[in-house]
């Protein structure tokens, strides 16, 4: 093992440091906030105004984006445990049909599986958005935005008799189609 000479000591010398050099009290601002950047939920519900009268009726604040194989549910409240608790919500009302919350924070990607309320667990991000819609990747590389996005339907506006009704008419057309 080599032998450094101590602080103090002859032969080692301090790096030279600019005079004008502050280092801050609190050092929170330096690691980044918690909040992921964007949170979506992939779910296999069809209609995208079904999803967000699902959501208003779970208590979550969305922007629903219909594709070719389901609804995204963009998460507006990304703080802390919010859009765990959002998934699983939402998954209680949507009971019986699978969805997978996906957060980015920087270059990091996470999914979990959710159903019944329950986290089932991590998913590989690359399995995940391997059968994945256009627009989900789209709005996870941030090419486009909500904005941007064809048929993007929020959950502000619509109240809970309102969602109910939605749901109805929603699940008339299903029976009928059978």
């Amino acid at each position: 093992m080599p032998d450094y000479p101590e602080p103090d000591q002859p032969g080692r010398s301090e790096p030279e440091l600019p005079d004008d050099l502050e280092i801050p009290d609190d050092l929170s601002g330096l690691t980044g906030s918690d909040e992921p950047e964007i949170a979506v939920l992939i779910t296999q519900v069809a209609d995208a105004e079904a999803l967000a009268a699902a959501c208003v009726l779970a208590q979550i604040e969305v922007d629903a984006v219909p594709t070719p194989v389901g609804s995204l549910a963009v998460l507006r409240d990304r703080t802390g445990d919010a859009p765990r608790t959002a998934a699983a919500r939402i998954s209680q009302v949507v009971k019986g049909v699978p969805l997978v919350l996906v957060t980015r924070d920087g270059e990091q990607l996470t999914c979990h599986r959710y159903a019944d309320g329950a986290d089932d667990g991590e998913l590989p991000p690359g399995l995940v958005l391997g059968g994945a819609p256009e627009a989900l990747e789209d709005l996870l590389t941030g090419h486009l935005s909500l904005d941007e996005l064809p048929g993007v339907v929020s959950s502000d506006g619509i109240g809970r008799l309102k969602a109910v009704r939605m749901l109805s008419a929603v699940s008339r057309k299903v029976r009928k189609k059978k």
